[in-house]
């Protein structure tokens, strides 16, 4: 058990986290050989190597000199917080990377609160030293105040600090020393971390990771917390609402490297996965079956956004997508529940239709992703945000935004988060970049990054995390202009398009196929407008001299995932499949179109 340390690493989005790690497992020889070693090793996702964000936590070990050292990579986005905390329940002590510019941002804040709170020993590393624009001195100043801030007792403010460059591959505690490798870092892990506390007793393990496996199903992984976890030893397992019944364990995996290791038993403070329990779930407590204790409760952040799934029922329904029924569309958003804990799906009185609940458009939007790469095709409603009630008064979910801006576009930041109901409550100057902290509703957040990029020039960063449910702050005025709708169904044409270019700006090209009421763009005026965008030049015998002048059409607007969630408006849905992502009206047919119209307006 001494020789074990067990260490999470927590940062901001784009801290250079996984990179880091990378460096650890090259320089303590992990990689097999002739293993083709790839950048950012731990993003194993595609969507994470595109995106450059970590999703899930990944567990790893690492051998160094006569030590294991448990490694828990944790994402960096607040919309995978859950996953965050959960995994700090795991670890003795925290690697907390900062950026050498930017310094402690929001999810930097959220993630120490909670390792702070849970005791953990801190290492500050202050990454990126390499980069031209690096202030270190005042982002370890920075790093203090937050420290204090957070309440940090004296013991915990005695935190060792290392200055490293994860993409060169060196850490050191002062600038002056020479430049390396990683090893100063490592030696302080195994001195400053301290090792598992030796808990005697009988057997207690916590689940606070899933994993899922189509040939084994659900794989438990969590930290033994006390005595010896043992095969053939009978155990119980007791669930969140307190029932305990018998369970056996198939098999016992650690981590070794990156690789996992099949053993017969586990010894306290090391972290392990187990195969055979069917109905395992996160914060349920393993124990001897002789003494069932249950371990203190693991809480899952409640959802704060929902979107309603259903499925295709567009003219090109089943072209592009190999799932399209709604009994796929159902398995598939339920299996995701295996492992995605801070998830919740519902099925509506709406025949085919699913209201899917997660803690942000990120999250939910990383589910339909990874959906329409997998051959799914489906259709989502506009983003809403789930209400309570507090004291027979309606609350909404109220977020920490921090914008970050060159000063002289603040003042139209802090104009345009106004407008959405949001209240600043800190500006502070990091050089030539002003940060501004704002608390605004969740709904306020939907469509905020697009008009955010458009005030600023392209030089606005927002970040956002949950602070906490308040009540209603008023309605939000969304300013945003008809849409161009297609009345007939055929190719694009380039004459009607640049005919037609006067009208508003177009989401689609020349040659592409669109349908009857597909949104195709938006108007200059805020009403809807149909259009025929499939009208050809009438041909004739006659010609004249400059009379076919050039035609010349702006480029189109292409929507990523989050950004066309953001856009639609509650009479439309996105059209999500393999292939394509389009916008289109809840209606079709422009009568049904009118009667909806008409009755939301009584």
């Amino acid at each position: 058990m001494n020789n074990i340390r067990n260490i999470a690493i927590i940062a901001h989005v784009d801290h250079g986290k996984t990179t880091l790690v990378d460096q650890i497992l090259k320089q303590c020889n992990i990689f097999r050989k002739n293993q083709v070693v790839r950048e950012r090793f731990l993003d194993s996702n595609d969507l994470e190597r595109e995106r450059g964000i970590t999703i899930l936590a990944k567990h790893i070990s690492i051998p160094y000199k006569d030590y294991k050292i448990n490694i828990i990579d944790t994402p960096g986005h607040a919309d995978f917080g859950g996953e965050v905390e959960r995994v700090l329940k795991m670890a003795d002590g925290v690697l907390l990377l900062v950026d050498s510019f930017e310094g402690p941002m929001p999810q930097t804040r959220f993630v120490l609160e909670k390792a702070l709170d849970l005791n953990l020993s801190p290492i500050v590393v202050i990454n990126k030293i390499d980069r031209p624009d690096k202030r270190p001195a005042e982002v370890l100043n920075e790093v203090y105040d937050l420290f204090i801030d957070l309440g940090a007792d004296e013991t915990q403010l005695e935190f060792p600090v290392f200055y490293a460059s994860g993409r060169e591959g060196w850490a050191v505690s002062d600038l002056s020393h020479k430049k390396v490798d990683i090893t100063p870092l490592l030696e302080s892990i195994i001195k400053d971390i301290p090792p598992p506390q030796n808990n005697p007793g009988s057997t207690q393990i916590q689940i606070t990771t899933l994993d899922y496996s189509d040939y084994i199903g659900r794989i438990g992984i969590g930290r033994v917390f006390r005595g010896t976890l043992e095969k053939s030893r009978p155990l119980s397992i007791i669930k969140r609402d307190g029932k305990i019944h018998p369970v056996s364990i198939k098999q016992i995996f650690v981590f070794d490297g990156l690789h996992r290791m099949e053993v017969d038993s586990v010894d306290c403070g090391d972290i392990c996965a187990i195969v055979g329990v069917e109905d395992i779930d996160i914060g349920d407590t393993i124990a001897d079956s002789n003494d069932p204790e249950p371990l203190p409760l693991i809480t899952i952040d409640e959802p704060t956004i929902s979107m309603t799934f259903t499925v295709n029922n567009s003219p090109f329904y089943g072209k592009e997508g190999k799932f399209v029924t709604s009994r796929q569309l159902r398995d598939r958003l339920f299996k995701e529940l295996e492992h995605n804990v801070a998830l919740r799906v519902e099925e509506t009185n709406t025949p085919d239709s699913f209201k899917v609940s997660g803690r942000g458009i990120l999250h939910l939007s990383i589910l339909i992703e990874n959906m329409r790469r997998e051959g799914y095709e489906l259709q989502i409603r506009e983003p809403k945000v789930i209400y309570k009630e507090i004291n027979g008064k309606k609350a909404e979910p109220i977020e920490i935004l921090v914008v970050e801006v060159p000063e002289e576009y603040s003042g139209k930041v802090i104009e345009l988060v106004g407008q959405r109901r949001g209240e600043l409550v800190k500006m502070e100057n990091k050089g030539s970049v002003q940060s501004l902290i704002f608390h605004i509703p969740s709904r306020g957040l939907i469509g905020l990054r697009t008009k955010l990029l458009t005030v600023t020039s392209g030089e606005g960063i927002m970040h956002h995390r949950f602070y906490q449910y308040e009540y209603f702050k008023g309605s939000i005025n969304r300013n945003r202009n008809g849409a161009i709708i297609s009345m007939d169904d055929g190719p694009v044409t380039a004459y009607a398009l640049d005919s037609l270019k006067d009208r508003g700006k177009f989401f689609v090209e020349p040659g592409d196929v669109v349908y009857r009421g597909q949104v195709i763009g938006e108007h200059n005026k805020d009403n809807d407008i149909e259009v025929n965008i499939q009208r050809g030049k009438k041909l004739t015998n006659m010609r004249a001299s400059g009379s076919d002048k050039a035609i010349k059409i702006p480029p189109s607007i292409k929507f990523s995932l989050e950004e066309a969630l953001e856009y639609i408006n509650e009479d439309e849905m996105v059209e999500v499949t393999p292939k394509s992502i389009r916008l289109r009206k809840l209606y079709l047919d422009p009568l049904e179109r009118k009667r909806y119209n008409l009755n939301k307006a009584v």
